[in-house]
């Protein structure tokens, strides 16, 4: 998302990118938007500044106590309970609690387009854990609860310090640490990132590209032969234009948003975020000097930034106090004018968005919900152009635009259609009566919005363009070619196609719009990534491709693993779940001799995100150790197209609960049918709104899990969803339903993980995790959904553990070298707690 995901796509490829290989493929998804006013959900008796400090000091006298005794379990902090303290859902009046922000301001509601009923009376929602909520992360006594938390975390799995150290060691023999990407001509320059042995962060490096007459060739054998140090450059003339080591120097985060040569190829404009709250400074740097020639320390905007027609004009989104971006500026560099305000979008439904068209001629400005698109486009060809609208918004109807030889090609689901059409028309304002599907040199339509294919995604270059998109569950890549490069009559259409049962594939890093080829990226559940070089023109013979860079992974024995692609029909006795499975070849071999073995099942399930059958070097530290490792592509996710995810069989609105009931139905498929595992040895993992997953679903069968891995998780549903104040909020209305109103508040109040804990039921071993700056998903969703799990679960139940890192946002570490301790630390829990690899522990 959660990735509460709104089509957010900063740098965030931490996770996987900056490990030491880097994919261009940034994939973002959970309740993925902006920070926090302060709206406090109180009862009369609100807590002081300083907090209860008999409550703090007991627990950690607690905590303390137990780490004097190697003997005895160290007790959890327990912070107190204000039975009396509710949320109030539906219409308020003035003098009710939660009807104004902290500034007075009176909170939205429900939005300006919804005709549903607001609950009057409003219905109180207990919240007795609501004095964790601390806008401004400064209350005393909250951050030492957290502390707290993070000491027993700490206390209760010390002993697993030698296993944490030996999968982090493993995970780091596992990858490349000086490494380089794909390459990429733009202009005069090859375009590519480094990372360096014991660096934590990339730089950003270019290379001079050679003359035209000699052979691509050239410049791909040269990249090829670098001989793996980190004093030889990639290329000859190599350049790092922009060290982000250098930015993060002193920083306890560093991540960058959007890094951008200027027309020239003299200046850099870049975003990047300090403290992980996604709030960014922008900054333009002389390439040559490498001065900052522009920079406003008052400035706060979103990640995203775009250049005009010349290195003189920059553009970009300012946010509101929902850290919603909802303002495009237009910046004159070095200039003493105040910055021009070109675009506002007042409704709180719809984030703004920006981007520039492939072929540098427009800028696009789009406003978008969940369920409606409107899109306003710049001349960058004309000094004295204004925005104008492509297509007036229309209730339900989403769409996207491209540019390529005076037309428009737009996707969208225009008449209702399932999933996205592609359509034509002439690159004019107000074009919506002019949108014709794109037929094919049979004249049969390409992408209908049918059920059975859908298109992403579009990549418009002079003589073709690349559509990406998915069919039977996988997704794939098209290639669409023209007459001439001033027409939009096609002359060839076709799929490309790969050996693999099940894959991941999408565009690599493609900057240069007159290409002749198109760089894809490919890999599988065993098959590292590889990025492909494929001639437009012949794309689909297969001796034209020319391998880029293939993803090494020191160590790595393909010939020991295996993977598969099957489905498991749903309780509801119609639905087919597609399910991904890897493992090591002799731990199936166990399996099938019928003994049962430690699994993993990790799942997703909204926003229509994808869970790919990618690859992952690290997730080797639990198959080396004998565990299968399951991806379950619930409803909620867009693995079968938009019908996976929309109503009314899909997983969104009153339907929500498709997702949680095929995560269960899949680990029962796994323990009752193939029985691959048992209760006693399957693990369970979700991250943002994969937390929401994981959370209902071990409520709805805690007995099925031996442990939980909870990442940032969305689990205070309702609370949340109530309070337009809390960043994403007003924006996912359009997602879950708006609990203020009738027809959603108890549907949600039925799946929402805290309100939904079983009094006296033994769950399995949890640990939550979190950012103290997360604006996406607050940290103290995790901190109330483990007190609370504790306070009603039975004595029987596994630890209940948090780590909330205090120096991180939704997306973790920043640095690379962390990132990978902190999954060391994760995966540690999960084995300790399924008792694989005792021998490694300190014990």
């Amino acid at each position: 998302m959660l990735v509460r995901p709104v089509g957010l796509l900063l740098s965030l490829s931490t996770a996987r990118s900056s490990l030491g290989f880097t994919s261009s493929r940034s994939i973002i998804f959970r309740r993925s938007a902006p920070s926090s006013s302060s709206a406090l959900r109180m009862t009369a008796a609100t807590p002081s500044q300083n907090g209860d400090a008999a409550g703090v000091a007991t627990a950690t006298a607690t905590t303390a106590k137990a780490t004097n005794s190697k003997s005895a379990m160290p007790t959890p902090p327990i912070p107190r309970r204000e039975e009396d303290r509710y949320v109030l859902a539906g219409k308020l009046a003035p003098t009710d609690v939660g009807y104004a922000d902290s500034k007075g301001k009176p909170l939205v509601r429900q939005s300006d387009s919804s005709t549903e009923t607001l609950l009057d009376p409003p219905i109180k929602v207990p919240d007795p854990y609501g004095w964790m909520r601390d806008e401004d992360r400064s209350v005393p006594e909250v951050l030492d609860h957290l502390r707290a938390e993070n000491a027993y975390t700490e206390q209760l799995t010390s002993h697993l310090d030698g296993l944490r150290t030996d999968l982090y060691e493993e995970m780091l023999a596992g990858i490349k640490e000086t490494d380089h990407t794909v390459p990429t001509p733009q202009g005069d320059y090859l375009y590519y990132t480094r990372t360096f042995e014991g660096k934590s962060y990339k730089s950003f490096c270019r290379a001079p590209l050679p003359s035209s007459s000699s052979s691509s060739s050239s410049w791909i054998e040269q990249a090829k032969s670098w001989d793996g140090t980190k004093e030889s450059p990639i290329l000859p003339g190599e350049v790092a234009y922009l060290d982000v080591n250098e930015l993060a120097d002193g920083k306890s985060y560093c991540s960058t948003g959007q890094v951008r040569t200027s027309p020239t190829s003299n200046l850099l404009a870049y975003t990047v975020d300090f403290t992980g709250d996604e709030v960014c400074g922008l900054y333009v740097k002389d390439i040559n000097s490498g001065a900052v020639v522009d920079h406003d320390d008052k400035l706060e905007c979103y990640g995203a930034v775009q250049w005009g027609a010349d290195d003189g004009t920059v553009f970009y989104l300012k946010m509101d106090e929902q850290k919603r971006p909802y303002q495009l500026y237009r910046r004159t560099i070095g200039s003493d004018a105040p910055d021009e305000l070109l675009y506002q979008e007042d409704d709180e439904l719809y984030w703004v968005g920006l981007s520039k068209s492939f072929d540098d001629k427009y800028i696009f400005v789009s406003s978008r919900s969940k369920e409606t698109a409107e899109v306003h486009f710049l001349d960058l060809t004309d000094p004295n152009a204004a925005l104008q609208c492509v297509a007036k918004r229309r209730k339900k109807v989403l769409y996207s635009v491209r540019h390529r030889a005076g037309y428009w090609y737009i996707t969208s689901n225009v008449e209702g259609t399932p999933n996205m059409r592609l359509m034509v028309s002439a690159a004019v304002p107000n074009s919506e009566d002019q949108w014709t599907d794109m037929v094919d040199q049979n004249g049969n339509v390409m992408f209908n919005g049918g059920y059975e294919r859908s298109i992403s995604g579009m990549t418009s270059f002079a003589s073709h363009s690349v559509a990406t998109g998915r069919e039977g569950g996988l997704p794939q890549v098209w290639i669409i070619s023209y007459g001439s490069t001033d027409t939009l009559d096609v002359d060839g259409f076709v799929q490309l196609k790969f050996d693999e049962d099940a894959y991941d594939v999408g565009l690599g890093s493609n900057l240069n719009c007159a290409a002749d080829s198109v760089v894809i990226a490919y890999d599988s559940l065993v098959t590292p990534l590889s990025y492909i070089s494929v001639p437009l023109k012949s794309p689909t013979d297969l001796a034209a491709r020319t391998v880029l860079k293939e993803q090494e992974v020191p160590g790595y024995d393909r010939t020991k693993y295996g993977c598969e692609r099957t489905t498991v029909r749903s309780r509801d006795g119609s639905t087919d779940i597609p399910v991904s499975i890897v493992y090591r070849s002799d731990v199936m071999a166990k399996v099938k001799s019928g003994e049962p073995q430690p699994t993993h099942l990790y799942g997703y399930g909204s926003y229509g995100a994808c869970m790919e059958a990618s690859f992952r070097g690290t997730r080797r530290t639990l198959l080396d150790r004998g565990m299968i490792y399951v991806i379950a592509h619930v409803r909620g996710g867009g693995e079968m197209g938009r019908q996976w995810y929309e109503e009314p069989n899909g997983a969104k609105y009153l339907c929500k609960k498709n997702t949680f009931n095929d995560f269960v139905d899949v680990a029962n498929w796994l323990v009752d049918d193939r029985k691959f595992t048992s209760p006693e040895q399957l693990s369970c993992e979700g991250r943002s709104a994969g937390g929401l997953l994981i959370g209902q679903s071990i409520n709805e069968a805690s007995e099925l899990f031996k442990v939980a891995l909870l990442g940032v998780p969305f689990v205070d549903v309702v609370c949340t969803m109530i309070d337009a104040s809390i960043p994403l909020t007003v924006v996912e209305w359009e997602e879950w339903g708006n609990p203020n109103e009738e027809k959603y508040h108890q549907y949600m109040m039925e799946y929402s993980p805290i309100n939904n804990i079983k009094e006296g039921a033994k769950y399995p071993s949890c640990l939550l995790t979190g950012g103290l700056h997360d604006p996406r998903v607050q940290y103290w969703e995790p901190a109330k959904h483990a007190a609370e799990l504790r306070y009603k679960s039975s004595t029987e139940s596994g630890p209940t553990c948090i780590k909330i890192d205090m120096t991180a946002g939704h997306f973790s570490a920043s640095d690379r070298y962390k990132y990978l301790k902190e999954l060391a630390f994760d995966y540690a829990f999960v084995l300790d707690q399924l008792g694989i690899a005792k021998e490694e522990t300190n014990e």
